[in-house]
């Protein structure tokens, strides 16, 4: 079992920057490719990025590269989301999620591949 809580969010001008923050518990941190999801009001959970368990590889959507970057400590059991640049159409309540390694790659991106998810926090991004 493994439980997620995320902080960080919160209300930001257009070009901003918030870094947000995934702490689980749980054992074999490292074992886990940990991912982060946004859903705006009347859409579905999309995927940010991801990172694999020991930190080495990383996925972004391309409608955040350069701007977000996913990292995490697994001394500390945590994922980041660095979050820079922000625009209003970043504006979604933001979940992070994991998952044991040991799948292909591509399935990650998945928000059904994952088993264990936070609760969100949201981050508004004013214009």
């Amino acid at each position: 079992q493994m439980q997620l809580v995320e902080s960080g969010g919160g209300l930001v001008q257009a070009g901003g920057s918030l870094r947000l923050s995934c702490a689980a518990s749980g054992r074999m941190f490292s074992n886990y490719v940990m991912g982060w999801f946004r859903q705006a009001p009347g859409k579905e959970r999309e995927f940010v990025a991801a990172i694999s368990g020991g930190g080495t590889v990383r996925n972004h959507v391309d409608s955040v590269k350069g701007r977000f970057t996913i990292s995490r400590d697994n001394t500390k059991n945590t994922v980041y989301l660095q979050m820079n640049s922000l625009k209003p159409e970043d504006t979604a309540v933001y979940f992070c999620a994991a998952e044991p390694v040991g799948y292909s790659w591509s399935d990650y991106v998945q928000p059904r591949r994952y088993d264990y998810w936070g609760q969100g926090t949201q981050v508004t991004v004013s214009s």
